[in-house]
């Protein structure tokens, strides 16, 4: 009787430090939540919605420029204008910027997190086939030979935050939009700082 009550309580003791250790993950604001499925009551704030704005620059119609320190991905059309899109971006640490294209898209891609990642937060599954509760959400850009992506997330409350690896995360309705106006090849111009 005494082993078997030892057994009952190691095992209840195992199982609240499973919670509480899965919790403390939960918590973390720059947590990926793989398996959550997003929550599309979440209202955007209003700088952050999809919508058309004046944007001056000598790029080519069809080119992303992405500005980190504003947390927007800018579409660029034709006549002074641009489609502006809210993102999440890089955490601090992971902020980077750079010239790449669209090496290639995927709807509804799977999640195999790279080996760094995992380092890092190695809660987080080995792989997950792509659907509703994937951290990719509903569409992916890759951009060139890199592991960084635009893509949609199961998270639509961290649009307007710094939370990421280094990706750029939009809403899934945002990212398939997105999706559908880009071929691959277009050219993403990634900044930090706004330009002057």
């Amino acid at each position: 009787m005494t082993r078997f009550r030892h057994l009952i309580c190691t095992a209840i003791a195992a199982v609240g430090l499973m919670l509480s250790v899965s919790h403390s993950y939960a918590q973390q604001p720059d947590a990926d939540q793989p398996g959550l499925i997003p929550d599309d009551s979440v209202e955007l704030d209003p700088e952050f919605r999809k919508q058309v704005v004046y944007y001056r620059t000598t790029e080519a119609p069809g080119t992303i420029i992405i500005s980190t320190a504003e947390r927007h991905l800018y579409l660029i059309q034709p006549g002074g204008r641009a489609i502006r899109y809210g993102i999440g971006v890089g955490r601090d640490g992971f902020q980077w910027q750079g010239l790449l294209n669209i090496s290639r898209k995927a709807e509804w891609p799977d999640w195999t997190p790279p080996p760094e990642m995992i380092e890092r937060q190695p809660y987080l599954p080995r792989f997950m086939a792509g659907g509703p509760g994937n951290p990719l959400g509903a569409r992916a850009m890759y951009l060139g030979t890199t592991v960084y992506r635009i893509h949609g997330t199961n998270r639509p409350d961290t649009i307007g935050t710094k939370v990421s690896s280094g990706c750029f995360r939009l809403v899934n309705a945002d990212v398939a939009d997105l999706y559908e106006r880009v071929p691959v090849g277009t050219k993403v111009i990634v900044r930090q700082k706004p330009e002057l």
